[in-house]
């Protein structure tokens, strides 16, 4: 029987980057640190359904319980060093579910929005947003609408637009966040650019020299 659920599927901005730069080792620790952080930041009746690669899919039968992990997650991601942003997509509504498996076309929008967040975003469905028992808690920005991939109609999505106050600076190569500064390094003639570790500082001077030329 199909039954409505809150859907959310998350992937680490410049995941790709960081494992040609670092290599399959550091890329898999990171994948591990992830997935502890996802378990600590489910609320609720949030569960996560399953991983592939660096993306992750929670359900829950709660939209409000989902919205609360989002709001974890991203916090938990941000205050880690030298860690990756994550951005993802929301939506509500009829799927089935069999065999410990997903189906319906709820779950293909899903996919088709957080595709679309930009990094460090979480994008949520008018859907999603209509089912939370009290909207006027979050502030959403409007994104317009968008068509989607084997979506029929045009689907107006929202911005879940969340103020916290972990400041942080992206190794441009690799992606990670940097929190101290005073333990990265610093690019030796422009501010506010700093590299987690002398392999992409040499990467970034190697590449800036090839354009440069």
């Amino acid at each position: 029987m199909e039954q409505n659920i809150a859907i959310l599927i998350a992937d680490l901005s410049g995941y790709t980057a960081l494992t040609e730069t670092h290599g399959a080792t550091i890329a898999a620790d990171l994948i591990d640190k992830y997935l502890e952080i996802v378990q600590e930041s489910l609320v609720g009746e949030s569960e996560l359904h399953q991983r592939v690669g660096d993306e992750v899919m929670i359900v829950s039968t709660s939209p409000d319980h989902l919205i609360s992990t989002v709001i974890m997650l991203i916090q938990n991601c941000s205050k880690e060093t030298y860690f990756l942003q994550v951005h993802g997509g929301l939506n509500y509504g009829k799927i089935l579910k069999r065999n410990d498996h997903y189906f319906g076309s709820p779950l293909n929008l899903t996919s088709r929005i957080a595709a679309k967040a930009t990094k460090g975003t979480f994008w949520c469905s008018a859907e999603f947003v209509n089912a939370l028992s009290d909207r006027s808690s979050f502030n959403f920005c409007s994104k317009g609408k968008h068509s989607f991939k084997n979506v029929s109609e045009e689907n107006e999505v929202f911005e879940l637009v969340i103020d916290h106050n972990n400041f942080f600076h992206i190794d441009p190569v690799c992606r990670m966040l940097i929190h101290k500064t005073e333990t990265a390094i610093p690019h030796p003639h422009e501010e506010n650019i700093f590299f987690c570790s002398e392999n992409c500082f040499d990467i970034y001077m190697r590449n800036k020299v090839t354009v440069d030329n």
